[in-house]
């Protein structure tokens, strides 16, 4: 592995070394983690507020069950369990760019990702850094798929992703330590502890990876913290949390369709590198006052980000959010009402330094309300939201981007869904979602032009067949999108950035689709797994009116068997399979080349020896030769996925 920069005051965490001293603690006393155990219930944040119904359409990813798949981090989760499709990111972390609902090369900003209720997406043309959210700490995650904005903001067009962290449990101690090693000089520590007495409950959790990884100059150092102290009453709960990450990555660059092809694992941007670091501190509160529950969020996020591409550049970006709500319960007869109402103040300022050079401020400050109606076998629900944005921008070197605007949106949502028949319920969502151009989408315009908010008529159809042992979803959706903000790289004339192109409010476009998700229980040791998504994307207006949006595949399809009898001994298999997609420039659907379509075989087996778990896993078990990202016009800007990778851990809980 080449060496990463050195610009750091104090060492990483070596990852044996953290393993070991960790696991001179014993707590023989202690509960152990048994295989099969029951499981208590799955609490889901519908609307801001938990409860045990889940969100209309929404998928479940449970703790137990990335666990069982032997996962390692938020992003393969969702990509594996949830079937999200994902694509491969330029820096070579498991931040892969998630895509709900056919976005493209937008679809990192048509969704909005959330850490117990604290946004962390970015405002940025840049994936979300779940990676700095370690996986031991996870009590859920919760996929909730198209329109979103009446809750949760800009950017939810193509749904949401809500990350609930564990809270530990008072007057109880628990923990883990994990250890794991395997190919392309893969070592990665994890250990957790939760500790409660009364009624506080502290936990923290560290993580570090080190890895050469598949392509020359593409290694990784990171190493993650998270924890918290929380106080739990009978009608109360208020607390703290840190999350922390430090990130150092090698970046290998893009690849020519020829290069690919000689050799896929080399690099021709040997001395690129960018380090990453991230911390959020946050703190939470709520109070019942019988029906009527108050709750807020207060968080503060810093990121540094330090990147060698040909020239040295600098930035530091700042976000404060605090997000006061109110949930009121009421109930006449067989009716129960939920109104939820609250308000959402965001700042966001990035300095940064080299080219551009900038000054930006985002402020935001929205309210919104919901209500849900539950009468029998049906619920409907609809809610609206307003919100508006101050924006400017200051570019000290070039005076490209100075602006300044004011500029406000609206929208709204209207749910329902009805049980049928005990084991059949039909379902539906019709609403209005948008998104704002950031500060990296205002940066490259056209004549440096500010881009208009972007909205979407969204609308989902969908039913479920079946109980918690066999059950399958399918649901068709359709999002019609006027002024999408995205990079045409076809437009000339850009100003300075003559030869990229330039971000633009597209003419109107259309997304829609179907998904059809089916979850059994086969035999008492057996689970299944398939989710499949149809998507057809596609501009209706203008000069690309009928051609395919790019780098959107029409079909995946995610397939996982898992194997659980009970007696010490697991296993996982997954398959996933990939359709065909444009090249990321090919706005005119003229080039003869495609990114081909793939499929890749994942497994775990794994050995539980009283507190400890000793397991094997591969990735890529084929092999296939593939790549999901290539931002070119036509056979290149190509970014490989990893080829075959075998990993071996070690784990013990106490």
């Amino acid at each position: 592995m080449k060496s990463l920069p050195s610009h750091r005051s104090t060492a990483a965490w070596k990852p044996l070394a953290l393993v070991s001293a960790l696991a001179t603690l014993s707590f023989p006393a202690l509960a152990q983690v048994e295989t099969g155990q029951k499981l208590t219930p799955v609490t889901v944040s519908a609307s801001r507020f938990e409860t045990t119904e889940a969100p209309i359409g929404a998928t479940v990813i449970t703790a137990e069950q990335i666990r069982e798949a032997g996962i390692n981090n938020v992003n393969e989760a969702i990509r594996k369990i949830g079937g999200v499709y994902g694509r491969q990111n330029f820096s070579g972390t498991s931040d892969f760019s998630l895509d709900l609902s056919g976005f493209g090369t937008t679809s990192d900003n048509n969704m909005v990702v959330m850490v117990d209720g604290i946004r962390i997406s970015e405002n940025e043309q840049s994936p979300t850094l779940m990676s700095s959210v370690p996986i031991d700490s996870v009590e859920r995650i919760e996929i909730v798929r198209n329109g979103s904005s009446v809750l949760y903001g800009e950017g939810a067009t193509g749904g949401t992703i809500q990350i609930i962290t564990k809270r530990g449990k008072t007057n109880a101690t628990r923990g883990s330590v994990f250890a794991e090693a395997g190919s392309y000089g893969y070592q990665e520590a994890r250990a957790a502890l939760s500790k409660g007495w009364d009624n506080f409950v502290l936990d923290a959790t560290l993580g570090s990876i080190h890895a050469d990884n598949y392509r020359a100059n593409g290694g990784l150092r990171q190493d993650t913290f998270s924890g918290g102290l929380q106080w739990v009453g009978k009608d109360a709960r208020l607390g703290f949390r840190v999350d922390s990450s430090r990130q150092d990555s090698r970046f290998p660059g893009p690849l020519t369709a020829a290069q690919y092809q000689s050799n896929p694992r080399q690099t021709f941007s040997p001395n690129d590198y960018g380090s990453f670091d991230v911390d959020r501190y946050t703190f939470f509160g709520e109070k019942s006052f019988g029906n009527l529950k108050l709750a807020a969020d207060l968080s503060r996020q810093t990121k540094n980000v330090e990147f060698f591409q040909g020239s040295l550049n600098k930035a530091r970006t700042e976000t404060s959010q605090f997000s006061p709500r109110l949930r009121y319960l009421s109930n006449a007869g067989s009716v129960s009402n939920e109104l939820v109402a609250g308000l959402d103040f965001t700042h966001w300022n990035r300095v940064s330094e080299g080219y551009p050079t900038t000054d930006s401020t985002q402020k935001s400050t929205a309210i919104y309300f919901r209500d849900e109606i539950k009468s029998g076998k049906a619920r409907i629900a609809f809610g609206v939201r307003h919100e508006r944005f101050e924006k400017n921008s200051f570019d000290t070197v070039t005076l490209l981007s100075q602006y300044q605007n004011k500029t406000s949106v609206n929208a709204w949502s209207l749910e329902g869904a009805y049980q049928i028949q005990p084991l059949v319920s039909v379902f539906a969502k019709a609403g209005r979602s948008y998104r704002v151009a950031n500060a990296d989408d205002n940066s490259f315009t056209l004549n440096n032009k500010l881009l208009k908010p972007q909205t979407s008529n969204d609308l989902e159809l969908g039913a479920s067949f079946g109980d918690d042992a066999k059950k399958v979803t399918a649901r068709v959706f359709q999002h019609k999108l006027k002024n999408e903000i995205m990079l045409d790289p076809v437009i000339a004339n850009a100003g300075s950035f003559s030869g990229f192109g330039a971000n633009v409010n597209l003419d109107p476009t259309k997304r829609e689709g179907v998904e059809i998700e089916g979850r059994a229980r086969l035999t008492q040791a057996f689970s299944v797994i398939g989710i499949w998504q149809y998507v057809n994307a596609k501009f209706t207006e203008g000069p690309y009116a009928g051609n395919e949006v790019v780098l959107v595949p029409k079909n995946t399809a995610t397939l996982r068997l898992n194997w659980l009898p009970g007696n010490g001994h697991t296993a996982d298999v997954g398959l996933q399979w990939v359709d065909s997609q444009r090249y990321g420039g090919d706005f005119s659907n003229t080039c003869n080349l495609t990114i081909p379509s793939f499929a890749t075989l994942d497994a775990r087996y794994a050995v539980r020896v009283g507190a400890w778990e000793f397991a094997v896993r591969g990735t890529n078990l084929t092999d296939k030769n593939y790549f999901t990202n290539a931002y070119g016009k036509c056979g290149g800007g190509i970014y490989p996925d990893t080829g075959r990778s075998v990993r071996f851990s070690a784990r013990m809980d106490f």
